[in-house]
């Protein structure tokens, strides 16, 4: 069915809405709120959980990986809460908005994170159990390699893999969402590259490493 033109407008309106969300960098409004330096000027430049943790602040880095993971959640529910009976076609990319949003920012100058927490929250967003299955991958990877990032890519794999084979028995995968987790999929890979090229190297810092 061809949509009105309202409803046209709303679905833009809410996938707009949804890479608003995901622009809001927490990185940056944490660090700014605690007394920290901005996330951008030191390590790997990166405004994200991870390198916040660098300042030694737990805290700050809990609440980034907290804020960035929510916004992912919080721009699906804000969808489905304003418009019931959205389209899949339209909450799918609202997910892809709200990630872009965390890796393309308006209000960083589209330079943001690489997407790992924020995609997390899509997942919890489309089904617990669908986050819950990524995760375990990425602890059962990071508990054996101890490489944070190959976790996150191997995780990042497999989970549009879960959502389709999952299908039928946990929920019932729509093939708008599958193509909207494989296209993440392919980002965070994409964000990722530095760390690929150092893990091929053998120079890829693992958890719980001490820095030289």
């Amino acid at each position: 069915m061809v949509q009105t033109a309202p409803s046209i407008f709303l679905s833009a309106a809410l996938v707009a809405l949804a890479y608003l969300i995901g622009s809001i960098p927490f990185a940056v409004v944490v660090s700014k709120l605690m007394g920290l330096k901005d996330p951008r000027s030191y390590g790997s430049k990166n405004p994200g959980a991870t390198n916040v943790l660098r300042t030694g602040n737990k805290a700050a880095a809990a609440l980034t990986l907290l804020g960035d993971a929510a916004k992912g959640w919080f721009a699906l529910w804000l969808a489905q809460a304003l418009a019931p009976g959205l389209s899949w076609n339209v909450y799918a990319l609202a997910a892809l908005a709200v990630f872009l949003g965390h890796l393309y920012p308006v209000f960083l100058g589209f330079k943001g994170g690489k997407g790992v927490a924020t995609a997390l929250g899509i997942l919890l967003a489309i089904d617990p159990w669908l986050a819950l299955a990524t995760v375990a991958t990425w602890v059962i990877i990071a508990v054996f390699s101890r490489y944070s990032s190959l976790a996150a890519l191997v995780a990042a794999f497999f989970a549009p893999v879960y959502y389709l084979f999952g299908s039928g028995v946990a929920w019932y995968a729509q093939a708008p969402v599958a193509v909207a987790l494989a296209i993440i999929g392919v980002l965070l890979f994409y964000r990722h590259r530095a760390n690929i090229s150092r893990l091929l190297a053998g120079t890829e810092s693992r958890i719980g490493a001490k820095k030289k």
